[in-house]
């Protein structure tokens, strides 16, 4: 009865084992009994340990093989690279009245900064050059001084965030040239087909760019292509701007792959300038990169050094930045500056076009070099100041009158904004003045000036450098924002936001709403919609910023 009684227990177990296994295989094996069936086909007595090895057994044939579960890949590390300068600091008028920096055109930094913030995340700290915010956006034309190739203009009113300090706001506006009315272009575009340019927002951006350019080149102008990867060639060989068709054919074949030897491809773009100079026109390098350099040269003031050294040969060049993740920012925009050119990024179609078709004029067209400025601010009514951004613009006072000194230039039409928060003498301040501190002569209040504003500019291929000069006087002071232009309110509100995206100390309790409702009281007619879409960015900056927690009363 207990042989019978195994048997019985067994039969299941075997035939379900059986079924799964025959299930599951390619139904052309016949499989080999089992340790159960063994008992069943002999008659052997099974014991309990026996039935239990049975059953064990039976129940491994059962359950189903485990499934190998897909490897998640790691995402790639974020390297991007972005230069450290610390906050402009407030200074003391007294003990240093002068304040000198070279002018940028960049706005490289705002474009990136709308990446970030598109993408769901504040942008780092490094990333945000507040220059380059307020520089971003085209302002109200002026008319230029005199014999001088641009305009000059002054405000100052009461500061937002602090009503008892004040922002002066200096402008400087490029004489405006159409595009039709350009010297002839000697164009060197140079493009990073590297491996890392493969994804959608790099090199197929990149062609898309650059052929929006394409149907605006004329027959005077000259066209080159040099590409670089682990080796460089010239894939265009110098031609004429209106061959419109060989010209995009030599874009469209352009394919990513191989490591990026930038150094060798540099020297061989100045190369193919040199061999298409055109005395009196525009000779300018397009480099199209996400700046990660692998092969060869690749620290920056290394690189800085060559590209200096370039310049003198009257060859500018203008980099033009793409992509996330590797993204060498710092290179970007230091080469474009001792360069003679200018940086942007591009994020978008969109940027592209307003790079290189609505701003062709200021892209290419230096029509003043080496722009410095200079403010000398007067103690008697002036306490303390700061400039808002230009924290890598900075020059000594003395680098002012040497002509030697580099610096930046500007483009037709273009316009550069500088902000300074100043602290009016009588209103508190920030460092206290000193016991033995000399008082600021009271004769220099009787003259109505707050400060003297000098500009040194160099006409292009020239090494004399011209002075521009006017007095800041006390009597055109507004007493309230509402008293201001629109465009001042607006540029104090960039200000604003490139302070708080830096986290920085001078703003009080002065938030996004308020920034908010300035940039919309300074909206105005909003060509092109830069300033709504400004608006909009704040908005998500301000949902995406840490919430301070509420104050807890004390019983």
């Amino acid at each position: 009865m207990k042989m019978q009684r195994v048997v019985l227990l067994a039969i299941p177990i075997v035939w379900a084992a059986c079924s799964i296994s025959c299930s599951s295989s390619d139904k052309k094996k016949v499989a080999s009994p089992s340790p159960s069936e063994h008992l069943v086909v002999t008659g052997m007595r099974a014991s309990p340990h026996a039935m239990r090895d049975v059953r064990m057994e039976a129940a491994k044939m059962i359950a189903p093989a485990p499934v190998a579960m897909p490897s998640v890949m790691a995402p790639p590390p974020n390297t991007e690279n972005y230069q450290h300068k610390d906050e402009s600091p407030i200074k003391v008028t007294a003990k240093e009245p002068v304040s000198t920096f070279s002018i940028d055109v960049d706005t490289g930094a705002y474009a990136n900064v709308r990446r970030f913030l598109n993408q769901g995340q504040l942008p780092p700290k490094d990333a945000v050059r507040i220059e380059e915010l307020i520089n971003y956006f085209p302002y109200a034309k002026l008319t230029k001084k005199g014999e001088h190739p641009f305009g000059v203009d002054t405000e100052v009113a009461p500061a937002p965030w602090n009503p008892e300090h004040q922002l002066l706001r200096v402008r400087i506006q490029a004489l405006d040239v159409k595009a039709t009315e350009l010297p002839p272009s000697n164009l060197v575009f140079l493009v990073d087909v590297s491996g890392s340019m493969e994804s959608p927002d790099k090199l197929p951006l990149v062609k898309n760019t650059l052929k929006m350019l394409v149907p605006k080149l004329r027959a005077q102008d000259r066209i080159s292509l040099v590409v670089y990867a682990g080796r460089t060639q010239v894939e265009l060989e110098p031609t004429p701007g209106n061959e419109h068709d060989k010209i995009l054919a030599a874009i469209d074949k352009l394919v990513a792959a191989g490591s990026t030897a930038g150094e060798s491809a540099m020297k061989l773009a100045y190369q193919m300038a040199r061999r298409s100079y055109i005395p009196n026109g525009i000779n300018r390098i397009l480099m199209a990169t996400d700046g990660d350099f692998n092969v060869g040269l690749s620290n920056i003031d290394q690189l800085k050094d060559m590209v200096a050294a370039e310049r003198k040969t009257g060859i500018s060049l203008t980099t033009l930045g793409f992509g996330q993740g590797n993204y060498n920012e710092y290179l970007m925009e230091q080469v474009a500056d001792v360069g003679n050119g200018n940086y942007a990024y591009i994020d978008s179609a969109d940027e592209g076009r307003k790079v290189l078709i609505e701003e062709m004029a200021s892209t290419f067209n230096t029509v003043a070099a080496d722009v410095k400025v200079q403010i000398e601010f007067n103690p008697a009514y002036i306490a303390e100041y700061r400039l808002i951004g230009y924290e890598n613009r900075a020059l000594n006072e003395q680098d002012f009158n040497n002509d030697k000194v580099d610096a930046g230039e500007i483009g037709a039409g273009k316009t550069v904004t500088a902000i300074y928060e100043l602290t009016p003498v009588g209103k508190p301040t920030l460092i206290d003045p000193h016991r033995y501190e000399k008082a600021a002569d009271a004769k220099a209040a009787k003259n109505n000036e707050f400060g003297f504003l000098r500009i040194r500019y160099k006409k292009p291929d020239t090494d004399k450098s011209i002075l521009l000069e006017e007095p800041l006087m006390i009597t055109n002071n507004k007493t309230s924002l509402d008293q201001t232009s629109e465009d001042f309110r607006f540029a104090a509100s960039v200000a604003g936001f490139g302070q708080l995206l830096k986290d920085s100390s001078y703003m009080n309790n002065y938030g996004f709403d308020q920034l908010i409702a300035l940039a919309k009281s300074g909206a105005g007619a909003d060509e092109g919609g830069y300033r709504a879409e400004f608006v909009r960015l704040m908005r998500t900056a301000k949902e995406l910023a840490p919430k301070q927690k509420p104050e807890v009363k004390a019983p």
